[in-house]
């Protein structure tokens, strides 16, 4: 028992010799972060935002006690810290949830700024609270397995990172007067690994924390939420901590995200708001969190620079209490004109898929989502957002506060997203809470400049009622095809769903839809273009049926969506629809028709681009190659698209193909079907 006893002592020792032996204030404002504020402007600075900051008020009393030095700050920081600690102590004091996580994060802040100045017996009390009330009741429910209830299966992973990493900071916090949370914060180091390379759960139906590309499943506001707080975590160990955390390749790859997914322009920054995200969502705090872990490419600056000053809620500002101290101020001029990363991406694992023509502001950007459903990411696989000079005018429905019952009774279903809907069914409503069993997917991107090219499979999640629920996005120049491959286990109706938001109008073939200076035209082509205003003289067209939605975040407010309808029942459907972005100028877009082939050629000037849908490939054949004859070429393609300059072919783009040949010659030649293009005598495979 004796040996055991000094063991124990033994590691406890080894285990204190890790913190830093310096007993001044280090957990976030150490002396070097704040070193910058101590100038008589930036005192100024500090005083005034004391004055006036109310959301954080212990972030903002503990920077400008490190700041000013003046003992009014440290007697309110006291009185707050012992106000939080007095009174009969209950169970699960603070919560063991994201308020009790929240608190501690707020009361270690406080302390670790005042502990010198506190008194021993103030210390004891105060220490010993934030342990009992706050640390233990967290761990004891999220990662300590002698009382633990939950896995990282278990809660969205927004969650699990907030009830660990926050009572974690606060331990360190507390760590030199409460050494039995030594333990503790060892086991911390190694869930902080497990956490973010959390793979997912087949039986659980769960996915991974984060793609291999560094998205997160669970939507741009949560993904700021989830880095923030295992980012400040990392920060805390970092400055108090002699060991390092364990390494996290994939950590340098998550601020990309926020920038893939944001959408510079005129009015301020955007982003893809899929899921339970907001369009004004940003990821500043993350980004800036990775800056002071030395995670510092320029383009950072460029997405730091736009979001300084945004209002979103869970935003690091350059003026708050955490923005004055680690916002890179003097880095900013530093910052790129754009970002050096490619105009496309793809998250492969979550299903998203990015597509932009520049990174100009006010450019042309396209969202895609088939991947999984569950929690904060919705039944929309297959859905796509748009964005055109400077306005987001395609839509996701958004989300309301999630005890509302319309939360998941519409934003969270399909009908509330740009999918195709089978007899009124999209997914499972089910999935939201349980999980989509089969996900869906996003593959094949192709960025060859002006052209590019998507496949989304949302045949999984729809799979009680589709056999093939394929759609393509071809985007050429400024017009962008999408091209769905449906196909259902009985006949039914096809709805193909469109949630905008601004003015429509129709003008001939068109829906003109108008916000602002943004204008695009939806011209649906096949299987037939869009009834005119006497519907019954061509009953063989598609009907436009005006429904009605809910508004983003006013689940009171209804607003129109659109479904395109065809006439009559079937199981097999091909719809090609023509998304026109410059509708003042638009080309010349006509239907083909073939032997078992779609197609449609898009002109302007002497350029001309054929791009054909082969039947013969969408699963018919099985046995057999797909062989077909396409705008006079030779292909087992999908899709196909010639792009011409006075007749004369100057690029082929060849999706799920092997050959593609012509009177003898052989401009492609592969065993296995590949993604490609071919230009100037060089083929690139995707």
């Amino acid at each position: 028992m004796r040996m055991k006893t000094l063991l124990v002592l033994f590691s406890l020792f080894a285990a204190l010799l890790l913190i830093g032996a310096d007993s001044a204030p280090g957990l976030l404002f150490t002396d070097a972060d704040i070193a910058h504020l101590k100038t008589p402007e930036g005192r100024a600075e500090v005083i005034r935002l004391a004055e006036r900051e109310k959301k954080h008020k212990m972030e903002v009393l503990s920077l400008a006690w490190r700041v000013t030095g003046d003992r009014k700050y440290a007697e309110q920081i006291r009185s707050l810290l012992l106000k939080e600690c007095a009174g009969k102590q209950k169970k699960s004091d603070w919560g063991g949830g994201l308020g009790g996580a929240h608190k501690c994060l707020d009361m270690a802040i406080g302390y670790d700024s005042v502990r010198e100045y506190l008194s021993t017996s103030d210390r004891s009390a105060i220490s010993s609270a934030i342990v009992e009330r706050g640390i233990r009741p967290l761990l004891n429910e999220w990662l300590l397995g002698e009382t633990r209830m939950t896995t990282l299966d278990s809660m969205g992973h927004n969650w699990w990172s907030s009830c660990v990493f926050l009572p974690a900071v606060a331990a360190l916090a507390v760590v030199e007067d409460q050494p039995c949370v030594l333990p503790w914060l060892e086991r911390i180091k190694t869930a902080s690994a497990e956490w973010f390379t959390y793979p997912g759960s087949l039986l659980n139906t769960k996915p991974a924390t984060f793609d291999s590309n560094g998205g997160f499943y669970e939507s741009v506001g949560y993904a700021n939420y989830a880095l923030s707080t295992f980012l400040t975590f990392r920060t805390a160990w970092k400055n108090v901590r002699k060991d390092p955390l364990p390494e996290i390749p994939l950590l340098e790859k998550t601020g990309d995200f926020f920038l893939h997914a944001c959408y510079p322009n005129s009015g301020g920054l955007m982003s893809l708001n899929f899921g339970d995200s907001s369009l004004h969502a940003v990821g500043s705090a993350p980004l800036v969190w990775l800056w002071a872990n030395g995670i510092r490419p320029d383009r950072y600056l460029w997405y730091l620079r736009q979001t300084a000053d945004s209002d979103y809620k869970e935003a690091i500002r350059r003026g708050s209490p955490l923005g004055l101290v680690f916002f890179p101020f003097a880095e900013l001029n530093k910052a790129p004109d754009r970002p050096d990363l490619p105009h496309s991406v793809l998250y492969p694992d979550m299903g998203w898929a990015i597509m932009r023509n520049s990174w100009e502001k006010d450019a042309t950007m396209i969202g895609i989502k088939s991947g999984f459903t569950w929690n904060h990411a919705h039944a929309d696989a297959g859905s796509f957002i748009l964005f055109h000079r400077g306005e987001n005018l395609l839509i996701d429905s958004g989300n309301c506060w999630y005890p509302h019952p319309e939360y998941d009774a519409y934003y969270r279903q399909s009908r509330a997203h740009n999918v195709v809907l089978f007899n009124g069914e999209g997914e499972n409503p089910e999935d939201t809470y349980h999980g989509s069993k089969f996900p869906g997917t996003v593959r094949h991107l192709v960025d060859a400049g002006p052209l590019k090219y998507v496949l989304a499979d949302a045949t999984g999640p729809t799979s009680q009622n589709f056999i093939r629920n394929y759609r393509s996005f071809l985007w050429i120049d400024d017009v962008i095809l999408i091209i769905d491959d449906l196909k259902t286990f009985r006949t039914g109706k096809f709805e193909w769903l469109l949630h905008f938001d601004g003015r429509t109008g129709r003008k001939g073939d068109d829906l003109l839809i108008s916000r602002g200076k943004a204008r695009i035209a939806v011209r649906p082509l096949f299987p037939e273009r869009l009834a005119g205003s006497f519907a019954h003289d061509t009953p063989e067209r598609l009907r436009l049926v005006e429904k009605s939605g809910l508004k983003d975040h006013a689940q009171n407010v209804p607003v129109p969506f659109y479904a395109i309808v065809p006439p009559g029942e079937s199981r097999v459907m091909k719809f090609i629809t023509a998304i026109l972005l410059n509708p003042e100028n638009p080309p010349q877009i006509e239907r083909l028709e073939a032997v078992n082939a779609h197609g449609v050629r898009i002109s302007r000037g002497s350029r001309s681009t054929e791009i054909w849908l082969n039947l013969l490939a969408d699963g018919r054949m099985r046995h057999r190659n797909s062989n077909n004859t396409l705008g006079g070429w030779d292909t087992d393609a999908y899709l196909l698209a010639v792009t011409s300059e006075n007749g004369k072919p100057i690029r082929f783009f060849v999706g799920n193909g092997s050959y593609l040949r012509k009177e003898g010659r052989v401009l492609m030649d592969s065993l296995k079907k590949r993604f490609a293009v071919r230009e100037n005598g060089t083929i690139r495979f995707f």
